[in-house]
């Protein structure tokens, strides 16, 4: 089997070509290649010596996943539907901006964390995606859109906030990120580049120490109880864990601040009461926060706050001197819109559907 270069960071690629006699140079060259020029043709890379095309194109090759599907919003949102293989698809989105291109990109096939309100959870685990698969979305988006009159690609910021727990595929989710990063592949600042997490709280500490990029961490609770309900992985690492843990990823990551993600669910999550513990909760880490306005998917029994309900929730957080943004939706006709992707699937969890207790109204 033909080994896929895709699936190599630049390290991983220099000691790939050590293995078949080349000298380390050739590594950043193909990085250049495939990232900058993003060309998958061996034949094409004309400053590559013949002989050395002619041994990766019987030894190597560059893959990609297949796009089985593509969908355009009409606010301008595209969706990819892409194969990988085993009967499994993952999606992933551009989200379109006047100052920037932003691509959201999945990590696994399915995700094990069955977060009550996300239509992924619902689909179960398959399995972690390779390197290829990751940086394939990237590559093959990049292919789509093509580059701007600057001659530089269309997605200026990548969010790891598809499909699965970026940080339960830690080892590939980093090479993908150096690849992103690196100068001879795509160039993006770490300030440009973010990953999701549920908070998996040792993988936080490993990422702050391996490839510290900007954080965004899905609270969507202001207490134990409820985040146990909403965040199951909470029971494994509480909130006092979590909170230390963004504190230490400060002190490396090339923000100064947290995202925390909260999506506002009707009666759930999003009373006046509930921002006020919020604001307890948080005030010892330099934060911003993101209100996401739930997307409903089908099956579901959460209802979105109403606007009134995000506002006054909104309100008493910037009281609070706490940066605050209410996520606009983007890609909802589409099901691109945070926490829908692939929502059109079997019920795989069993979970029993039961609304949560409201601890505060």
């Amino acid at each position: 089997m033909k080994q896929n270069l895709l699936d190599f960071d630049a390290h991983a690629l220099t000691a790939y070509f050590a293995e078949i006699g080349e000298k380390p140079f050739r590594a950043k060259q193909l990085m250049r290649w495939m990232y900058k020029e993003g060309e998958s043709e061996f034949a094409a890379m004309t400053d590559i010596a013949v002989s050395l095309r002619d041994k990766l194109t019987q030894q190597a090759c560059i893959n990609v996943p297949t796009i089985m599907r593509e969908e355009l919003s009409d606010d301008g949102t595209r969706k990819w539907l892409l194969d990988v293989g085993t009967g499994n698809a993952v999606e992933a989105v551009y989200i379109p901006e006047a100052t920037r291109g932003t691509l959201c990109i999945s990590s696994q096939a399915g995700c094990a964390l069955d977060c009550a309100f996300c239509s992924t959870g619902k689909q179960g685990f398959n399995r972690n995606l390779s390197v290829a698969e990751i940086i394939g979305q990237l590559w093959w988006a990049n292919h789509q859109l093509g580059k701007n009159a600057e001659g530089n690609w269309a997605i200026s910021n990548v969010v790891m906030m598809g499909m699965g727990e970026p940080l339960l595929n830690f080892d590939n989710t980093v090479s993908a990120l150096r690849l992103m990063l690196d100068d001879h592949g795509y160039g993006l600042s770490r300030r440009r580049v973010t990953v999701s997490t549920s908070g998996v709280v040792p993988a936080m500490d490993r990422l702050r120490e391996e490839c510290p990029v900007a954080l965004a961490v899905s609270l969507h609770a202001p207490n134990d109880a409820l985040r146990d309900v909403l965040v199951p992985i909470n029971k494994k690492y509480p909130l006092k864990e979590l909170l230390a843990a963004c504190r230490r990823y400060l002190e490396k990551a090339p923000r100064d601040f947290i995202t925390f993600e909260y999506v506002m669910l009707d009666g759930v999550n999003d009373s006046v009461q509930h921002a006020h513990e919020l604001v307890r909760l948080v005030r010892e880490v330099p934060c911003k926060f993101n209100l996401i306005p739930f997307n409903p998917f089908p099956q579901t029994h959460y209802q979105r706050s109403r606007p009134d309900a995000i506002a006054r929730f909104r309100d008493v957080l910037m009281q609070a001197n706490i940066v605050t943004t209410t996520r606009k939706t983007r890609g909802d006709d589409i099901a691109a819109a945070c926490g829908q992707l692939a929502g059109q699937v079997q019920d795989k969890t069993k979970r029993t559907m039961q609304r949560p207790v409201v601890l505060h109204r």
